[in-house]
């Protein structure tokens, strides 16, 4: 066979030969220009320090453990938005009454958000379509958790303040968020999570629905304003009940 003949053969597994267009390309320089807002899929959870949307990655395909040393009413903002993005909220709590009327308006004849007694949390058969998220809402001492982090299921513990077991659990976890606490809190704060003097010097000034979402790398300031629907059913941003 002839290379001509070989050149005319079809290709097949490979489609047709579209016509030849001009590559787009961008230069090295202009790549920062791309770049999005948002990081990847999540929660918005408010605005950072330079008013871009603050996304917050919970359905993911590995564990997710998040702290939140703060008020519930950003817990619930959290929950509520999760559910908009498609997930299943579980609710550990030992102030039912605190979660009832969220769980209510919420669910709208689903089972969006189901509110447990603390320790009766079954498991959730989290899953690619179906990604839950856990709210540990049990008090300064919370009890290791019947359910944990897994594919697709994201825990969110809630403390209202540190306590012995605090730097434990931030030591656990992949992700802290940290709301206006005490001079005293802020430096064990600080210590546990490498923060910089000026975060820890922040950290008993700031406002409501403020919150220091930190690794030990890694720090963002968020602000959170609740929408319209979110301010009737959960008042205004407060950092403790």
């Amino acid at each position: 066979m002839t290379t001509a003949s070989l050149a005319r053969r079809p290709r097949f597994g490979f489609g047709l030969i579209g016509p030849r267009r001009g590559r787009h390309e961008v230069a090295y320089e202009h790549f920062d220009e791309l770049a999005l807002p948002v990081g990847d899929d999540g929660v918005v959870i408010g605005s950072d320090e330079h008013g871009a949307p603050a996304v917050l990655g919970l359905g993911r395909p590995a564990p997710f453990d998040v702290v939140l040393v703060g008020g519930a009413w950003t817990a619930q903002v959290i929950a509520l938005r999760a559910v908009a993005t498609g997930a299943r909220v579980a609710v550990e709590t030992g102030r039912r009454q605190l979660w009832t009327a969220l769980a209510q308006s919420a669910n709208g004849g689903q089972q969006a958000i189901t509110l447990y007694d603390v320790g009766r949390v079954p498991p959730q058969g989290p899953s690619v379509h179906s990604p839950v998220l856990v709210v540990r809402d049990c008090g300064v001492r919370p009890p290791r958790g019947r359910v944990g982090v897994a594919p697709w299921q994201s825990v969110l513990t809630l403390i209202p303040y540190l306590s012995p077991v605090a730097p434990r659990l931030m030591a656990h976890a992949d992700l802290v968020g940290v709301q206006r606490v005490s001079p005293d809190e802020a430096r064990q704060i600080g210590r546990a999570m490498n923060l910089p003097a000026a975060d820890v010097e922040a950290l008993p000034s700031l406002a409501d629905g403020v919150t220091l979402w930190c690794t030990r790398t890694s720090r963002s300031y968020v602000a959170t304003q609740p929408t319209e629907p979110e301010t009737g059913l959960l008042g205004a941003a407060r950092r403790m009940e």
